[in-house]
Formats: C-alpha cells, sequence, structure tokens
C-alpha cells in the first residue's frame, strides 16, 4: 500500500479502516517525523507526538475532508508537538526554542486575550499564508524554518548554507516586513 494517494487514505480513514494509518505512516511518516524532531529535538518524543498525530487524524477524518492530506497531517504533528514543547517547558520551567521564536512574534502578531481580536485570528492567519507566499525563496525558507519548524539561526545557517548573521539579519527584517504588512492589512 506504499503508493496509495490521498484521496484513497481519506476514503479509508472514512471507511475506519485500520490500513488508513499504515497508508498516511509509508507516506508522510518521514515527514511527521522531521517536523516533530525541529521542535522536540528528542526521537522518543517525537515518535510519540507522531504518533498522537495518527490519533488526532484518526479522530478528526471523518468529518473534516482535508483538501491536502500532508498540510493537514503536518499541522497535525506540528501542534501536538508544541504541546508537547510546552508540556516539557512547564515541567522544566525552561525556556527552549519554541518559546524563543514565540517570543520573538509577539511584537508583531496582535494579542489573543480580545475576543474580537480572536474572531480576527483567520484574517491574520490569511494574510500570513500571503505574506510567506510572496516572499522570495530564500526568506521564505528562512522563515518557515525558524517559526514552522522552530530551528536556530545556527541551524538554518547550515542547513541553508549561509552566514548565521544573514540569518538573524533576514529574520529581523522579516518580522518588521511581516509587521508593516500586516498594518497596512489593518491586522494589527
Amino acid at each position: 500500500m506504499r503508493n496509495t494517494d490521498d484521496n484513497e487514505i481519506i476514503r479509508l480513514l472514512f471507511a475506519r479502516n485500520e490500513q488508513a494509518i499504515i497508508a498516511v505512516n509509508d507516506a508522510y511518516g518521514a515527514f511527521c517525523m522531521y517536523t516533530a524532531m525541529q521542535i522536540l529535538r528528542r526521537r522518543e518524543d517525537a515518535e510519540e507526538c507522531v504518533n498522537d498525530a495518527y490519533l488526532r487524524l484518526w479522530n478528526a477524518v471523518p468529518p473534516e475532508k482535508p483538501k491536502h492530506l500532508c498540510g493537514f497531517l503536518l499541522t497535525l504533528v506540528r501542534c501536538t508537538a508544541l504541546d508537547r514543547c510546552d508540556l516539557n517547558n512547564r515541567k522544566k520551567r525552561g525556556g527552549g526554542e519554541a518559546a524563543a521564536a514565540l517570543d520573538e512574534l509577539e511584537s508583531v502578531l496582535p494579542a489573543k486575550d480580545d475576543v474580537q481580536q480572536q474572531a480576527e485570528q483567520h484574517a491574520v492567519g490569511e494574510a500570513i499564508r500571503r505574506f510567506v507566499a510572496e516572499l522570495p525563496e530564500t526568506q521564505r525558507r528562512v522563515l518557515l524554518r525558524r517559526y514552522w519548524y522552530l530551528q536556530n539561526s545556527r541551524e538554518i545557517a547550515e542547513e541553508l548554507q549561509m552566514p548565521e548573521g544573514t540569518v538573524r539579519v533576514t529574520l529581523l527584517r522579516l518580522r518588521e516586513k511581516l509587521r508593516a504588512f500586516l498594518e497596512k492589512e489593518d491586522l494589527l
């Protein structure tokens, strides 16, 4: 069942056929582990996170019918990993890369405390997707590696083969551009 396409996997999920999870793992297991490892940094935690995300997928489909199964699944993995990271950080009373990345964006993104701002959360998400889509490839990769995969500037520099200082300056400028973009969209 190695090359089962997304529609077939979704059909299996709707039929509550456990082969769906095997097919999902065959198709996207490596992406899921990579995403979880970038956030959690420990193989055991990442494996548990991926299994939890598969359970979340099983419980979400049906009723959900994702248009892009890989994106839907990676979002579940990322949310599960961030939840686990929060739990680990609470236990350690430490920071970590997730907390650092979120702190960096705190001054750019609207607060979630206000009910009206919660209602605008979808609009902010859509605006950020447009912002990221319009970025040149290198800037988009730097931004996603920092704020999606929660890599630090050293890891990003190594992966993208660029100086660490360039990564830091790029991130600073991108946060400034994002703030200006959100202000222009009247979302800040």
